[in-house]
This record gives C-alpha cells, structure tokens and sequence, in this order.
C-alpha cells in the first residue's frame, strides 16, 4: 500500500487490481520510487538551509476505465501491454510548489537522475494553452528493481505552482459543466486569470528573489 502522506488517489482498487493485474504494483513502484528521490533530495536541500522547492505532491493510478477509454480513443488494444507500452500516464504525479523557480528547479534535478530517462517534456508555463492551462509536463521512464531483473515504468508528472494548481482544478470542475449559458464569456474570463494568475506568479518570484538577495547581504 502506498504510504498516505502522499495523498494517492484509489478508485475502484479491485476494478483497477483486477485490469492491470501484477502490473499495478509496478506502476505503484514507480510512483513510490519518484516521490523517494524527490523527499531525500529536498530533505538534503534543507539540511543546507535551502528553501524546500516543493509544497506538496499529489499522485494516482489511472483508473480501469479512463484507461479502457482512453485505449479505445488511441485505436489501441485494450489490454495491459497497450496501457504500459503505448499511454504514459498511468502513474501520475503532480507536484505543487511555491515558486515558478522551484519548477525548473525540480526539472533540472530529475534531468540529473542518471537512471531516470526523461523520455517526453511541454513547457505550458512559457507556453501555455489557448485555454490559458500552464504547467510543466514530463514523462519518465523509472527503473524498478525486482528479484530477478531491473523493469522501466512510465511515469507522468505535472509540475505547478500553487496559483497554476488553483486555476487547473477550477477550470477542470467547470469543463465538465453542461449547458451553461454565455459559455465563451465564461472561457474568457478563465482566461483573463490566468494571465493574471500567470503575473502574480512572476511577482511573487521577483518579492522572493528580493529577499533572498536582503538575506546574502
């Protein structure tokens, strides 16, 4: 079982359990072994009297049936084989972080991993979606250490601040909203905080570069 303190989202388990077989716990390890590099990194970060880059991290399993539907939208197999070799998300891991810097921060940390394979990465930050979405997105492929052999996973991270998180969550709730009236208004208004989202994001950075440069002098 997944340690709790990492928010692990389960759904269905045994509907999950019962699709990806023995492969659950490898997608389970990859999931443990990316927030165990990330903790033992940040904690020697600290010990330095260094900034902690990381507020909290949120992780889960895709569902059965996200991925069945997903398999079938990809005209792939619907099988383990096809959600393990062909779709990178079924472990995912979201990071949150205070600070647009942290982000490429923890970027360039995992690049430096010699036995993770940075497989795919989008910069949504300096460049985001027309919808206004911004966030770091990479895909790893993790090694597991078994008994007999040593096994890659894919993993999905998605990496934020705090504000990104905020208006992720909020725009994903309100996609799902059927018949609204007046739609477009309401798109451009996600919009337009966004931007503004995206430019108290750089204020805070440029407040907390001012008082670390305070605390050097």
């Amino acid at each position: 079982m997944l340690q709790s303190r990492y928010n692990i989202e389960y759904e269905a388990l045994s509907s999950e359990q019962e699709f990806y077989k023995e492969a659950y716990v490898l997608l389970e390890g990859a999931i443990i072994e990316v927030i165990s590099r990330l903790d033992i990194i940040r904690k020697y970060r600290t010990m330095q009297h260094s900034k902690d880059p990381i507020e909290h991290c949120k992780a889960r399993i895709k569902t059965a049936e996200s991925m069945k539907e997903k398999l079938k939208r990809k005209n792939l197999p619907v099988t383990v084989q096809s959600a393990l070799t062909h779709v990178y998300d079924a472990a995912g891991i979201r990071i949150i972080t205070t600070f647009i810097d942290d982000i490429y921060w923890i970027v360039g940390m995992l690049h430096n991993q010699q036995d993770i394979r940075v497989i795919e990465e989008k910069d949504y930050i300096h460049n985001p979606k027309s919808n206004g979405y911004r966030s770091y997105h990479m895909i790893l492929q993790v090694p597991l250490h078994l008994e007999d052999r040593v096994t890659s996973v894919f993993c999905e991270l998605q990496i934020r601040t705090i504000a990104m998180d905020c208006w992720a969550s909020l725009e994903h709730r309100l996609k799902y909203k059927k018949d609204i009236p007046n739609q477009e208004v309401i798109v451009g208004e996600l919009k337009r905080c966004s931007d503004e989202i995206a430019s108290t994001d750089l204020n805070f950075q440029a407040i907390w570069d001012m008082i670390e440069k305070i605390d050097q002098d």
